[in-house]
């Protein structure tokens, strides 16, 4: 089994930008700033937004945490699309009432929506952009590969799915209501997978030699799991992200890139 560890790249990664931003600050007086919009306390949203406070200290963005109710988003990201000190919002999803998602989500600017899910952005949304990154990192060719992206969910499989499809991959997509998923897994070159299911992908939906990058998340007693089953990385024939340290670390690395492409397009129109 070979491992597409994501926290390599994300290191590399993190070094330029550190530069980046030292250059910024230096020459050009800019202090990069990102805005988190946190509305529904959450384990899964809490840990992410742990690691996104840290990338950020490591690499001087500063990071803002607004912890507001639901009914004070639209205000709050108001006054931070007007802060000219403000070079990236983001709002951390699911909302307590979601039916108001797409509404909060679009009234943030679109060039400091680096989170990419604004109908109108600037930006790349930040897990596919990762899902590029690992692929990438590690020579995959994706032309020449049937891919199956299961989950078509805002952040990642619907996102992903579009990018891919402009670039002229060989896309199918699958969700919940998708009939004998095991016949598309079986033909798939890379699978990935990203339901929030744990434990949806099994050894007997895997060809050898197939790649799996695991993005789903969820909880258990244990912390944060993925979609794919234990008795998948017994699998000795297989390219798979390990259990921690796959598209997580990449998927925070390709945030602020978007929060240092903001800044540096405010620093040249300064």
């Amino acid at each position: 089994m070979k491992l597409l560890n994501g926290r390599e790249l994300a290191d590399f990664i993190k070094e330029r930008q550190a530069g980046q931003v030292r250059s910024l600050r230096q020459a050009n007086a800019i202090a990069p700033r990102l805005a988190i919009i946190r509305t529904n306390p959450d384990p899964i949203v809490d840990s992410y937004m742990k690691l996104k406070q840290g990338y950020g200290e490591d690499i001087q963005i500063e990071v803002d945490v607004h912890t507001i109710d639901q009914k004070d988003a639209l205000k709050t990201i108001d006054e931070l699309n007007h802060d000219d000190t403000v070079h990236g919002i983001i709002v951390q999803i699911p909302l307590p009432d979601p039916s108001q998602t797409n509404e909060i989500l679009n009234t943030v600017t679109p060039n400091k929506d680096v989170d990419g899910l604004a109908s109108v952005t600037e930006f790349d949304p930040a897990t596919p952009m990762a899902i590029n990154w690992l692929l990438t990192g590690y020579n995959i060719d994706l032309p020449s590969k049937k891919i199956l992206i299961i989950g078509q969910g805002r952040l990642v499989g619907t996102p992903l799915a579009k990018m891919w499809r402009a670039s002229g991959l060989n896309i199918t997509t699958a969700d919940r209501h998708t009939q004998d998923i095991n016949s598309l897994t079986l033909e798939a070159d890379i699978i990935v997978c990203a339901t929030g299911v744990p434990g949806l992908i099994t050894k007997d939906m895997i060809k050898d030699d197939a790649i799996i990058v695991d993005a789903g998340v969820a909880t258990d007693k244990n912390g944060l799991i993925g979609d794919v089953a234990p008795d998948v990385r017994e699998m000795p024939n297989i390219t798979i992200t390990p259990d921690k340290g796959g598209v997580g670390p990449l998927t925070v690395s390709a945030l602020f890139e978007n929060v240092i492409r903001s800044a540096s397009k405010f620093a040249k129109q300064a």
